[in-house]
């Protein structure tokens, strides 16, 4: 027997977090609409400024807002105003793909611990926005990506996956970024599967327990 069409309100509502080319957002989005009965969906894509994300989100048909930080006069303003946009969209579930800011207080008291980040580094070692550049000028031999729970810190909350992968001798730093890439939108997708399922429990990982699976 075939399993039932999904409804269009089916599945953990996500908002997705975006301010470059998008290609995080385009796995999720590719996943949501291909995934057996349909886990999660993207109720909307916030950006912090006009970037191909939006792009992407509008091929979509899906909802799409940015708030410039320009456009604030203070950081605290700007976190109030991302936090009533991202707040409008209903979502359970926050994802941070690829966004280039750091969310503050005001952001964090609505929207802790059902926040995750992609960051391509095995965390903790090479947190901040250069980990690819900083592991190769390092030495690793291997290296990866990790998504966690977003806290007050940069890269610092509590780990809920990682994947792993050599690196190649002489290899350059856009061609490792781009192998990197590659394991973030799988394990990006699968971590939001497994929150979606009961799998990834971030309300444990908050306390400093374990996740559950998805740390593959």
């Amino acid at each position: 027997m075939n399993a039932p069409e999904p409804t269009p309100d089916q599945g953990t509502p996500i908002v997705v977090l975006a301010s470059g080319g998008g290609t995080l957002l385009q796995a999720i989005l590719d996943a949501s609409a291909k995934l057996p009965g349909r886990p999660y969906r993207v109720v909307g894509v916030v950006t912090d400024r006009e970037c191909p994300a939006n792009e992407r989100a509008r091929a979509a048909g899906i909802p799409t807002e940015v708030v410039e930080l320009g456009n604030a006069a203070a950081r605290e303003e700007w976190d109030a105003s991302l936090t009533d946009v991202v707040t409008s969209f209903g979502a359970e579930l926050i994802v941070s793909a690829g966004f280039m800011k750091i969310l503050g207080p005001a952001f964090l008291a609505v929207f802790g611990g059902r926040t995750i980040n992609t960051h391509p580094a095995l965390l903790p070692a090479f947190p901040g926005a250069h980990g690819v550049r900083d592991a190769l000028a390092y030495g690793v031999k291997v290296t990866g990506c990790t998504v966690h729970l977003v806290d007050a810190g940069v890269d610092t909350g509590p780990i809920l996956a990682q994947r792993a992968l050599e690196v190649y001798e002489g290899e350059l730093e856009s061609q490792l970024h781009e192998r990197i890439k590659a394991l973030e939108r799988d394990l990006i997708v699968a971590t939001i599967v497994g929150v979606a399922t009961g799998g990834v429990d971030l309300a444990a990982a908050a306390r400093g327990g374990t996740a559950g699976r998805g740390s593959g």
